[in-house]
């Protein structure tokens, strides 16, 4: 990517921050000319053995020659990276591409790769990194294989190539190991890469809550500042591990010693605290780097939710963070909090230490992260984990759910988002982790699609249906308030999932059965006969009524209300409840004395200590709380039983006939432009869809000439949407069955169109099958990449906004459900004697579709605007495309990134 004013230009995105395996981080880069005193430092700080293992013979310092040719790459011929830390290079990716049949100029499909990382970094995953990127690149030049030279003993290596998932072959010849393979992206190397990243992640965030020693820095001696509850709030919170206060204004802070700097501390130091003014933020980076710090929770304020100053030194931030390996939560955060018995960790402003539990918390906000912690403390409910972001300029959500998948001490994971800054790639990871266990959200803004001062988020077009769409297919139970969630986490975290949506109620209230049971309806579920019980009713007859709901084989749960009468112990029913509830295989929950959360005396006590452990009844204030909660759990049991199908393509495409479409129309269109007919036509034809013909005309005796060429019986159609949509031309859609039809309805169009000052343009095709016009429609999003929606055509669905949608990339099974996800599906269905349509064409144009979005960034829309489905097959009679340059080359999706400063800085 050279031009005739940098010979070393090069997309943007190919720079990037990356994870390494053991969760620090460093910034990946294209060598340049300026970084040659840099490269010969790297290379004297390597081994001799690593000097050996990477240029075969003993070269123990870089010739010039050396320094020029590995500095001076075009970015074309030959690419290089390096991976920056602390502003120094710890490795170094390079390939070069060899020539082609032509001879030396002509640069062929092969390119030779080599590595090398510095010893002290070796083992952290730099390889498999550096091996990700450069694939990704040499795709984007038009390379299709690598080849590798290495030397035999350098096992390390050879073992770097073969655990990534492509097809490695080769042999041994003259000495050395000589490895080949396709770069092209297989299913196993993104599972590599899939899995690489879960681990790096994991790694970077356990280091916080794993933290056997913390700095606070800012830490003060009067009782009423931020830094002074910090260091309460840690020792309070009954931390095992090792605490520590830096005030150079200070000799002591709550009884301990005050060290000036972080760097004076003459023990390691695991995280840092940090609750100084923002404008001194940068200084204590600085210190805790030197110090070898591994992340910082920086809960002072005045980022970027304070405007421009604030943006600008909230950039400088996260930008030293990655310049020095460190992770970053905050800033304007309220804190970590871990409930772990063997290091509990209450690294927060919050003064309510949550009892410990099995749910795992993130939201952003500090101010609502306190009351979350006052509920979930009034409830019972029990957290294993929390935290709380802030502006999230670098930990997110994303980062939690990688951590919390593999967390035995979680069982549910609740997310508050105020923002969602990579929905791709938390879709991605939901998919994932709602199959292992329940994941929760709240996504406030619905309405105004608002998002918070301090949080980067672009914008999007596709707006609250394309988010509905991306937690419904990733498993996420999507609700509406906190008070809903933390219903349904107490019934998912505590009782067995439902296997169906059978009810049965018991109850000693006729009128609250009657309320539970119109409730049960309205959210879904099928309410089951349950033995009746009077107000009188006793404990025993509690266990009686619940042991033969729950052992009919037609109940798939049992809600149980319970009222206090006169003469009835609500201690004897609690008990009963608690012994059913812990031997069931089927939920047990209740409306027990209008209590909310798990009352203690419907908690069963677990081995790990949790306040409420597995078995335990959850309680809810009235029915209707208790039934929208099974309701949900009820959906998610049926996600989870759908089949695990993975993405799902049909037919393999032609994409190189599609890209050599896509990129001929872009040459020379930096903007962009709409594809012509035929060009549309191409690009479906790859893709296996073909488009109904259609002749454009300007004049009558080419519309003549178009109806003797398709045989008559057509239709002249105006192509200008002011035109299509005027009541007075309808006439345009008749049939046209020889040339003296033509010219008359050629001659009363242009009659009625003498006022119209834009000439409309107009098609002829033939007329169409009989069938159910629907529309599909693809497009680039901007925060959400490839959108798919769909929905009958006409007027009405645009009314009333009946479409569906789904993010690419899609599976059988979101095809299925998205052709039948609109109101108007029963118009494909035989509605009131109708003929059924032929449906599963419409589920396989949505994946074709979905496809060929998922894999071209560059096409920005793509609008099937009337298809027409008859009882056999589709027919696509109008559409349109529009390219433009990829401004999201995706490259995220087959090498491992960070989020850039660009996504997690607000404009």
């Amino acid at each position: 990517m050279t031009s005739a004013t940098d010979p070393q230009a090069s997309p943007g995105h190919w720079e990037a921050d990356v994870l390494l395996r053991d969760g620090g981080s460093g910034h990946l880069r294209p060598i340049r000319r300026g970084d040659a005193e840099a490269l010969v430092e790297f290379y004297e700080g390597a081994s001799s053995r690593s000097k050996y293992y990477r240029f075969f013979s003993a070269m123990p310092q870089l010739t010039e020659r050396e320094i020029e040719r590995t500095v001076g790459v075009d970015n074309h011929r030959r690419v290089g990276l390096v991976l920056m830390l602390a502003e120094k290079i710890i490795a170094l990716g390079q390939f070069e591409r060899l020539p082609g049949p032509g001879g030396p100029d002509d640069l062929g499909t092969e390119a030779e790769v080599a590595f090398l990382v510095q010893d002290a970094h070796q083992h952290r995953g730099i390889g498999q990194l550096l091996l990700e990127h450069l694939a990704q690149i040499g795709r984007e030049l038009g390379v299709k294989r690598f080849v590798a030279e290495i030397l035999p003993e350098n096992t390390g290596m050879q073992q770097v190539f073969r655990d990534a998932g492509y097809s490695v072959g080769g042999g041994f010849a003259d000495g050395v190991v000589e490895l080949q393979f396709s770069i092209d992206p297989t299913v196993t190397s993104q599972e590599v890469m899939s899995a690489r990243e879960h681990r790096a992640e994991t790694a970077s965030i356990h280091r916080f809550f794993d933290a056997r020693s913390v700095a606070v820095v800012g830490a003060s001696r009067r009782t009423t500042t931020v830094g002074q509850r910090l260091v309460r709030n840690l020792v309070m919170g009954d931390f095992q591990g090792r605490v520590y206060v830096v005030n150079p204004a200070a000799d002591a802070v709550a009884g301990m010693p005050a060290y000036d700097r972080v760097s004076d501390i003459p023990d390691d130091v695991d995280i840092a605290v940090v609750a100084v003014p923002a404008d001194a933020v940068a200084d204590v980076v600085l210190d805790c780097a030197h110090k070898g710090v591994h992340g910082l929770v920086v809960v002072s304020a005045g980022f970027a939710e304070t405007g421009d100053e604030g943006r600008r030194l909230q950039r400088q931030l996260v930008r030293m963070c990655r310049t020095y390996g460190l992770r970053l939560i905050g800033p304007n955060a309220l804190g970590i909090i871990n409930t772990a018995a063997d290091h509990a960790l209450n690294a927060s402003l919050s003064p309510v230490m949550p009892p410990r539990g099995r749910a795992g918390f993130f939201c952003q906000s500090g101010a609502l992260g306190l009351a979350i912690l006052e509920n979930v403390a009034r409830r019972g409910l029990g957290l294993s984990t929390f935290v709380s972001a802030g502006n999230r300029a670098d930990v997110s959500g994303n980062d939690l759910l990688q951590y919390w998948e593999d967390d035995e001490t979680t069982g549910v994971v609740l997310l508050y988002l105020e923002s969602i800054g990579n929905p791709r790639k938390f879709s991605r990871i939901a998919r994932r982790v709602s199959r292992r266990k329940p994941v929760i959200a709240v996504k406030s803004g619905r309405a105004t699609q608002g998002v918070p001062m301090g949080h980067s988020v672009r914008a999007s077009e596709s707006g609250q249906a394309a988010v509905d769409a991306m937690f419904r297919q990733a498993g996420v139970i999507q609700v509406d308030t906190l008070d809903e969630m933390f219903d349904v986490a107490q019934l998912l975290a505590h009782q067995p999932l439902p296997r169906g949506n059978r009810v049965a109620i018991v109850s000693n209230s006729d009128a609250l059965a009657l309320m539970a049971s119109d409730a049960a309806v309205a959210a879904g579920l099928e309410t089951r006969p349950a033995p009746g019980l009077g107000a009188e009713a006793s404990g025993e007859d509690f266990e009686t009524a619940l042991d033969t709901a729950l052992d009919d084989p037609d109940v798939d749960a049992v809600l149980a209300v319970f009222i206090p009468p006169v003469n009835t112990s609500g201690a004897e029913v609690a008990d009963v409840l608690a012994v059913v509830g812990e031997q069931s295989d089927k939920p047990v929950l209740s409306t027990f004395l209008a209590a909310e959360g798990v009352p203690e005396l419907l908690r069963v006590p677990d081995a790990a200590g949790s306040t409420a452990g597995r078995g335990s009844v959850p309680s809810y204030q009235s029915p209707d709380s208790a039934m929208r909660a099974l309701g949900r759990a009820v959906e998610y049991a049926a996600w989870l039983d759908r089949p695990n199908d993975a993405d799902a393509v049909g037919e393999e495409p032609d994409r190189a006939r599609a890209r050599a479409v896509v990129t001929g129309a872009l040459v020379g269109q930096p903007e962009g432009r709409p594809l012509s007919d035929d060009e549309l036509g191409e690009l479906l034809a790859a893709y296996g869809v073909k488009l109904w013909e259609r002749i454009p005309v300007t004049t009558e005796e080419e519309a003549v000439a178009a109806g003797e060429r398709l045989g008559w019986d057509v239709v002249l159609k105006a192509t200008a949407d002011h035109v299509r949509h005027r009541a007075d031309m309808t006439h345009v859609w008749r049939n046209i069955d020889d040339e003296e039809e033509m010219r008359d309805a050629w001659e009363t169009t242009m009659e009625r169109l003498v006022e119209t000052r834009e000439e409309p343009g107009f098609v002829v095709q033939r007329v169409a099958p009989v069938g159910v016009p629907v529309s599909v429609r693809g497009v680039e999003d901007p925060l959400f990449g490839p959108v798919v929606s769909y929905g009958v055509s006409g007027p009405a669905t645009e009314l009333l906004g009946d479409r569906a949608y789904r993010i690419p990339p899609m599976t059988a099974l979101d095809a299925t459900e998205m052709a039948r996800d609109i109101k108007a599906a029963p118009l494909l269905l035989g509605y009131r004697g109708s003929e059924p349509v032929d449906i599963a064409a419409v589920e396989r144009l949505l994946l074709t579709v979905a496809q060929l979005k998922n894999d071209f960034a560059e096409v920005r829309e793509l609008d099937l605007s009337l298809v027409i489905v008859g009882s056999v097959g589709v027919t696509v009679l109008t559409a349109s495309a529009r390219v433009e340059p990829a401004v999201d080359a995706r490259s995220d999706w087959f090498a491992r990134r960070m989020a850039s400063l660009a996504e997690t800085m607000p404009d």
